[in-house]
């Protein structure tokens, strides 16, 4: 039986509805052919599906992209990025990061867009490194010539060193926590140049959901 993928048919099923059919295909299936990401996104409220339904959602994605479908995280708006990250509960996010696998590939994603939402125009001659620890992943983030590069791992002595929950910084990263708030509740902490780090994410346009 072929599969209805249109915009119209993605529309009329429910969360659940489209998370089984995206397990069930195939990632060659013709019907994936014209199938828009951001479409799919806006069919998503995490707040209507189960605790470890987002991380289906999300890895059912991941392995059809990686199966060749043009279903990749990197295709969808920011803004839906954000609003489904946004809209996702403690317990969803805890069930993303809990799978090692799936954790890189958010955390990955969400670390390249930094490098694309940059904005030179404020860095000015800003020359530092920031390194990011979220849980045992680690992120270094290097500004100079007006540019921001992002790495796995350690390369360069920090200016600064931030520490957090996977769940807080995916928040702050999609623009739904504020990193003041987040130090000042200890969600947040940091080692070396705390002014420098306290407006670090002024660097970067954030995706509002």
């Amino acid at each position: 039986m072929t599969l209805d993928l249109t915009t119209e048919a993605i529309a009329k099923l429910s969360p659940t509805e489209l998370i089984s059919t995206l397990q069930q295909i195939s990632p060659d299936d013709p019907a994936l052919a014209d199938v828009d990401i951001d479409v799919i996104a806006r069919g998503i409220d995490p707040k209507k599906l189960g605790k470890d339904d987002f991380a289906a959602l999300l890895n059912a994605l991941g392995e059809l992209a990686d199966g060749g479908a043009d279903l990749d995280l990197s295709k969808m708006d920011p803004s839906n990025f954000a609003r489904i990250i946004s809209r996702a509960s403690k317990d969803q996010i805890e069930g993303v990061v809990s799978d090692a696998a799936l954790r890189s590939r958010v955390l990955d994603e969400v670390f390249r867009r930094m490098e694309v939402h940059f904005r030179a125009d404020r860095a000015g001659a800003t020359r530092a490194v920031v390194h990011f620890h979220v849980l045992e992943d680690v992120y270094e983030a290097i500004i100079e010539n007006a540019t921001c590069t992002i790495n796995k791992g350690v390369t360069r002595e920090a200016r600064a060193i931030v520490t957090l929950t996977p769940a807080d910084f995916l928040k702050l990263a999609t623009g739904n926590a504020s990193a003041p708030v987040l130090f000042m509740t200890g969600k947040l902490k940091v080692k070396g140049d705390l002014g420098f780090a306290a407006g670090f994410m002024s660097l970067f346009n954030i995706p509002k959901a």
